[in-house]
C-alpha cells in the first residue's frame, strides 16, 4: 500500500514538473512574440569573385579616337595642334572634364575607300575606336576634289593638293592658288561614289563603337576664290547634306558645319598650300566642334 502511495506521489509530481515546464515555455514564446528583440544577422562568408571584385569605375571625361585625311592629321598648322589638340584642350577649358587623346590616326591622303577598309579589315584600329567615348573624323575632301584638274601644263598641281602634299609642285609660288578647272560630271561622279564609301564608314563606326559620341567635320571649298571653281560649293552642299542624311540614321553622331568658315575667309583661314586650314582655320574647326558638343 505504501508503495503503492509512493508510486502515486512520484507520477504527480514528475506530471507538475512537466506541466511547469511547458507553462514556461509557452510564456517565453508568448513573450518573444509581444516583445520580440533586435538581433544581428548573421555573417555570410564572401565568395572568392566578391572578395576580389573592385567598383566600378565611374566614367568621366573625354576619351577622344581621331580618323580620318590630313585634315586630322593637321596639315598645314605650322604649330603641330591641327582641331584635334584644340578640340581636346577647349572641351577641357570649357567643361572641365579631362579630355585624353588616345589616338590621332589622320593618314594625309586617306580617301574613304581606304577608311572604310582599314575599319573592316585592321583589328587594332578597331580596338582603338572601341575605347573611345568621343571619335573625331574628316574624309571626303580627296574624293570629291578629284574634280579638280590643272589646266594643261600644270598636271601636278592638283595631284600634290589631292595627296595632302603641303608644297604641290606647279605652284608658282607659296601662296598661290593653282590654276584648275572644274569637271562637273565628274565632280558628280565623285560625290556618288565618295558618298556611298561615306555610308561603309559610318555603319562600321557604329558596329564597332554604338556608345562614343560620333563628330563628321563637313567639307569646305578650298578654291571658293578662284572663280573657275566656286560652283565646287554646289558639289561640297550636296556631300554634306548626303553626309548629314547617313548620320542622323544614329542619334549619337553628328556632322559639324565647316563650308561658311572658310568661304568668306580664304585668305585668312587656309595655309599656303590653299587647301589645308592654317591654325586659325584649325582653331574656327575646333571652336565648332565644341559648341556642337554643347
Amino acid at each position: 500500500m505504501m508503495h503503492a502511495k509512493a508510486l502515486w506521489r512520484t507520477i504527480g509530481l514528475s506530471s507538475l514538473a512537466a506541466t511547469l515546464v511547458l507553462l514556461f515555455g509557452f510564456g517565453y514564446a508568448v513573450n518573444d512574440l509581444l516583445n520580440p528583440q533586435t538581433r544581428p544577422p548573421e555573417a555570410v562568408p564572401e565568395s572568392a569573385a566578391e572578395r576580389d571584385a573592385s567598383p566600378p569605375v565611374k566614367q568621366e571625361g573625354y576619351r577622344i579616337v581621331a580618323i580620318g585625311d590630313s585634315l586630322t592629321q593637321g596639315i598645314g598648322d605650322e604649330s603641330g595642334e591641327g582641331y584635334v589638340k584644340r578640340t581636346a584642350s577647349l572641351l577641357q577649358k570649357k567643361t572641365g572634364q579631362p579630355a585624353e587623346i588616345l589616338n590621332n590616326l589622320g593618314v594625309s591622303g586617306l580617301q574613304a575607300d581606304e577608311l572604310a577598309q582599314r575599319l573592316t579589315e585592321d583589328k587594332a584600329y578597331a580596338m582603338a575606336l572601341s575605347r573611345a567615348n568621343l571619335i573625331l573624323f574628316t574624309i571626303g575632301g580627296n574624293d570629291l576634289f578629284q574634280f579638280a584638274q590643272t589646266q594643261p601644263g600644270r598636271a601636278d598641281a592638283s595631284a600634290g593638293i589631292a595627296d595632302g602634299d603641303t608644297s604641290p609642285e606647279g605652284a608658282t609660288e607659296p601662296g598661290t592658288a593653282p590654276r584648275v578647272t572644274l569637271d562637273p560630271r565628274q565632280a558628280e561622279q565623285q560625290l556618288q561614289e565618295g558618298i556611298g564609301r561615306l555610308r561603309i564608314v559610318i555603319d562600321r563606326l557604329y558596329e564597332i563603337n554604338p556608345n562614343a559620341a560620333v563628330v563628321y567635320i563637313g567639307l569646305y571649298n578650298p578654291f571658293y576664290d578662284i572663280p573657275e571653281l566656286r560652283q565646287g560649293s554646289l558639289a561640297v552642299q550636296d556631300w554634306n547634306r548626303e553626309a548629314y542624311r547617313l548620320l542622323q540614321q544614329y542619334p549619337n553622331m553628328s556632322l559639324v558645319p565647316s563650308a561658311d568658315l572658310f568661304e568668306r575667309a580664304i585668305g585668312s583661314r587656309l595655309s599656303q598650300d590653299h587647301f589645308h586650314p592654317n591654325g586659325d582655320g584649325y582653331a574656327a574647326i575646333a571652336e565648332r566642334i565644341v559648341q556642337t558638343l554643347e
